[in-house]
């Protein structure tokens, strides 16, 4: 490595089944960031690089092993060959990045050889992904004028809209949202686009954000919307089904006693506190969509820029989001478990399954 290459820590498994974690810091830039691989049973591990104030880098390490590991099930599910990766940068996206931090971090990624491939997450933007990827080739998500398929939370919130839809489905006996009522915590990224189907749905939309400018934005583009003053409002608004859109951690015990919707399906990652609150959310007889297989539509867009975009046939693959969806919900009920624990033991044995093929010797050329 050259020495202006960032520094580059490797700090082993970072947890349980984590394969490595490594620990980037360049001065000059500013820039500190840490990589987790989950798993790498399915391909190169893809996941989003997220550009957030975390407080410690403890914090930080915490949210990228729990976002890594949703990304080996989120890409196990959508069938997609790839393992999970995840990538933090801690710092203000909105005073700390530059030019040269995103160029040390690309160098940073294309030292791991391929074995992660970064994209888009909060704090990034495709803007951003082309600046990273004038340091390494291991990049995707990038805009349409660089060869890239674009914004990828317009995918997301197609998929998100598409496990609504087999929400509605299993709790009322009908795919379709029109006179449902659906809040919208987070309306930045992905929720915007969210609030956009559910109107196109018939759906009445009610948000909030913390960003008094999204929520404006929502309000310029759709009139209509409802907007209430927090998230705490929300859950105890009457709804039909509540889609947590900003960042993870939404659905705590407090937020499950009070939430009065029968559906939980939203874009945001690791939207469980702890691995209890699917059980509680179960006893209340909350149906939840599990957030890694129906916000999904993302990374399926950016993996399949990876071997040339083709929006058609993105598009089509997060509409198995629906399907996807149905059978998780099936395969819970069936075993008497939650939405969770089916569509993590679905795809444990797609990656179990696939990863046994490599004893299988293929010829060399």
């Amino acid at each position: 490595m050259v020495a202006s290459s960032p520094a580059t820590t490797v700090l082993g498994p970072g947890g349980p089944g984590h394969e490595q974690v490594v620990l980037c810091q360049d001065r000059s830039s500013g820039l500190r960031a840490i990589v987790a691989l989950h798993s790498t049973a399915l391909g190169p591990g893809l996941g989003g690089t997220r550009f957030h104030p975390y407080p410690s880098e403890d914090a930080a390490l915490a949210d990228v092993l729990d976002l890594s590991r949703g990304m080996s099930y989120k890409n196990a599910l959508a069938g997609l060959d790839h393992g999970g990766g995840k990538a933090v940068i801690i710092g203000d996206p909105r005073r700390d990045k530059t030019e040269a931090l995103l160029r040390a971090y690309g160098r940073f990624v294309q030292s791991l050889g391929g074995r992660y491939v970064t994209a888009c997450d909060v704090g990034t933007y495709v803007e951003d992904m082309d600046v990273v990827a004038r340091e390494t080739r291991f990049v995707t998500g990038r805009s349409e004028h660089s060869g890239g398929a674009g914004d990828s939370s317009v995918l997301t919130a197609y998929g998100v809209l598409q496990g609504l839809r087999a929400s509605a489905e299993r709790a009322w006996g009908s795919a379709s949202l029109a006179g449902r009522t659906v809040g919208v915590a987070g309306v930045g990224k992905v929720g915007r686009h969210l609030v956009g189907h559910l109107v196109a749905e018939g759906a009445r939309a009610v948000v909030t954000d913390v960003d008094a400018g999204a929520v404006q934005r929502v309000l310029a583009a759709h009139p209509g919307v409802e907007v209430v003053p927090d998230a705490a409002a929300l859950v105890r608004a009457d709804l039909d089904a509540y889609a947590p859109c900003a960042l993870g951690g939404a659905l705590t015990d407090e937020v499950v006693e009070v939430l009065r919707a029968r559906v939980v399906c939203g874009g945001a990652n690791n939207q469980l506190a702890h691995p209890g609150v699917a059980d509680a959310l179960a006893e209340r007889g909350v149906l939840y969509a599990p957030d890694f297989v129906v916000n999904a539509g993302g990374v399926i867009q950016v993996a399949d820029e990876v071997d040339g975009p083709v929006p058609e046939r993105a598009r089509e693959r997060a509409g198995r989001i629906f399907a996807t969806t149905q059978r998780v919900f099936a395969v819970a009920q069936e075993h008497a478990t939650t939405p969770v624990a089916a569509a993590e033991h679905l795809a444990e044995e797609r990656m179990a399954g696939v990863a046994r093929l490599r004893d299988v010797w293929l010829p060399r050329g």
